[in-house]
């Protein structure tokens, strides 16, 4: 098993400021606080390290002080991944909406801060330093993999814990013993897409596209292709591309003249559909697959007939008639207007935030140390998108996946595959 490394505490002037220590007096906590409703526009202070050594016990002599349990959560509210974004945080406020109602964390009401990724790394760490210098005891996000590497940088440093919505990347979580996740990986969706294709469609020759600029698409497209190729499938070729690419034709003239019966798309919606829909009007006459990074219903704008029969992996079914799921939608569409979220992302952002907020009501001590501790020793806890175990699993909850089919009337579910290796 792969051990994580250690989260070491940084020492800020910011965070001084928020924590108090094991034998000090206590500080005020600064920042305006939202609960809900748009994220702040105006920009905060990034934490400034003041040297020394770091403590190996992450939080283990400080504990924040305040009269409410304050949670950040990092989202894309605009840019390209703001169906993601959107659905995030609508699934979060439901979250915290749910336990105030209950009377919050043992006796605590939660406050949630939200800050806007702008679907950007860069953006997504100044969020983050942004999140920690208002003294919130745990971070929620994000959904992009590149992002969420950014927010685990910071959020090591601070020695807060983080639980990624969907950021499936594999290494995520190997950025210290701080980080967590409710998605399954890309080291369980790509061997679930090869085994889909090759038994299921008997599909036997593959092209890969990948968007080298997402850490996301690479890491997918990796675990794919070896798993598929340990099956006896081959890999007839792998073309490249960058996001906010538009004009696929090169790349697409190159798979056709190799004959493919099949095309593993492992980037995002935003120029999946592109490329579905120009594959079908370069004429090529194959099974198209991919990863989560599929779910959004921007896919079938883009793609139109193109994209139309072709299969992804994810996380859960609005049709699944597993209690969990039912639940939630009848709270989801109690709260927002009858409707049901837009993309997986709903459920995951709930399940992230339900999981944090266990989290704290479990934590043995008042502290993020405390909250890193009991995320470790998480056990069966039941969420929507199913059961999630993270004790001895190093942040990365073995989970069920989900192949779906997408149709002109939106996903509709075909397999189902429990963890396997």
């Amino acid at each position: 098993m792969i051990q994580r490394p250690l989260v070491w505490l940084t020492g800020t002037a910011l965070m001084a400021a928020l924590l108090v220590g094991c034998n000090g007096s206590s500080n005020s906590n600064a920042g305006a606080t939202t609960t809900g409703g748009a994220a702040p526009t105006t920009a905060g202070s990034t934490p400034t390290e003041t040297g020394g050594n770091r403590p190996a016990s992450p939080g283990s002599c400080v504990k924040v002080e305040a009269a409410t349990e304050k949670i950040g959560l990092v989202a894309s509210l605009t840019g390209d991944l703001l169906p993601w974004g959107n659905d995030s945080a609508a699934g979060c406020r439901l979250a915290v909406k749910e336990i105030n109602a209950k009377g919050g964390i043992n006796g605590k009401k939660v406050e949630l801060f939200v800050e806007d990724s702008a679907s950007d790394p860069k953006q997504g760490k100044s969020a983050t330093d942004i999140l920690i210098s208002k003294g919130v005891v745990g971070i929620v996000g994000e959904v992009a993999s590149g992002i969420t590497a950014q927010i685990a940088n910071s959020a090591f440093d601070a020695g807060l814990p983080v639980v990624a919505v969907g950021a499936t990347r594999t290494d995520i979580t190997k950025k210290g013993s701080n980080i967590f996740r409710v998605c399954y990986t890309d080291d369980f969706q790509g061997p679930v897409m090869a085994k889909f294709a090759y038994e299921e469609l008997n599909l036997r020759s593959i092209a890969v596209m990948t968007d080298t600029e997402q850490p996301y698409s690479t890491g997918l497209s990796e675990t794919f292709k070896k798993y598929f190729e340990k099956l006896g499938g081959k890999i007839i070729t792998e073309e490249f591309y960058k996001t906010k690419d538009a004009q696929f034709t090169s790349q697409l003239t190159n798979i056709k003249s190799k004959n493919p019966d099949g095309m593993f798309l492992s980037g995002y919606f935003t120029e999946v559909g592109l490329i579905a829909r120009q594959a079908k009007e370069a004429g090529l006459k194959v099974k198209l697959l991919g990863g989560d990074g599929w779910d959004s219903s921007d896919i079938l704008t883009g793609g139109g007939e193109g994209i139309v029969g072709g299969f992804f992996c994810n996380h859960y079914n609005s049709q699944e008639s597993r209690p969990e799921v039912k639940n939630f939608l009848t709270k989801w569409k109690a709260e927002y207007a009858g409707k049901e979220p837009g993309t997986t992302m709903g459920a995951l952002g709930y399940d992230a935030m339900t999981l944090m907020m266990d989290a704290i009501s479990r934590a043995k001590t008042p502290d993020s140390k405390g909250v890193i501790d009991a995320l470790e020793e998480t056990e069966n806890f039941a969420s929507v998108s199913g059961v999630i175990t993270l004790k001895g699993q190093n942040g990365d909850p073995p989970k069920r996946a989900l192949v779906v089919e997408i149709r002109p009337e939106g996903q509709v579910y075909r397999k189902a595959y429990e963890f396997f290796k």
